[in-house]
């Protein structure tokens, strides 16, 4: 699980970086980048493999939630969750599958198209999603879910992997604050940007 949130983060950022390319340089940086990601074999490799990295990230998300929710079938009589954990921890299968959901509709509107159709301006497809309130505001909302995933998420990977609570605990915390911060500001950012322009 840990590791293949860890896997994810690294595509997120490079998602972000073309997308960016969106506002500047512009439209024809753009096309080269999803031109140079469409053609370039090491890409067309880690394709499937990102693929079934999301797959095994959120069958093990779900798998992990259920165990957790069979084992103590009977609720605690006094509960106050937010004493022992962080809001985004605790809600960490719903903020992922609210991305799922996201992700399921970005596929039907822009990668099915992409790998199915000859389309040409790639530019144009994506900007013009964003014309689309509806879709906008998902996107939105997907990636402020994702930036409260990635909050806890992050710290909570390195945890799992072994790093020393002590000692590492608070750096790792502001690490995955950042790193929300930018993915969730980075995608919203472009989608607002070419609603209202």
């Amino acid at each position: 699980m840990a590791l293949s949130g860890l896997f994810l983060v690294i595509f997120i950022f490079v998602h972000l970086a073309i997308n960016l390319t969106l506002i500047y340089p512009g439209k024809e940086a753009f096309d080269k980048a999803v031109e140079f990601m469409a053609t370039n074999p090491l890409i067309q490799i880690m394709q499937p493999i990102l693929f079934l990295g999301f797959i095994f990230h959120i069958g093990m998300g779900i798998y992990l939630e259920w165990t957790n929710r069979s084992k103590r079938p009977v609720k605690y009589v006094n509960n106050n969750p937010g004493a022992a954990a962080s809001w985004a921890s605790r809600n960490m299968i719903w903020t992922g599958l609210f991305v799922l959901l996201f992700l399921i509709v970005h596929f039907a509107n822009y990668f099915i198209p992409f790998k199915t159709q000859e389309i040409h301006d790639h530019y144009a497809l994506v900007t013009g999603l964003f014309k689309n309130p509806v879709y906008t505001l998902l996107y939105v909302l997907a990636f402020i879910s994702l930036g409260i995933h990635l909050s806890h998420g992050f710290q909570s990977a390195f945890q799992s992997l072994g790093t020393p609570r002590e000692k590492c605990n608070k750096v790792l915390v502001c690490c995955g604050n950042v790193i929300a911060f930018i993915v969730a500001f980075g995608f919203s950012a472009i989608a607002i940007y070419f609603y209202f322009n």
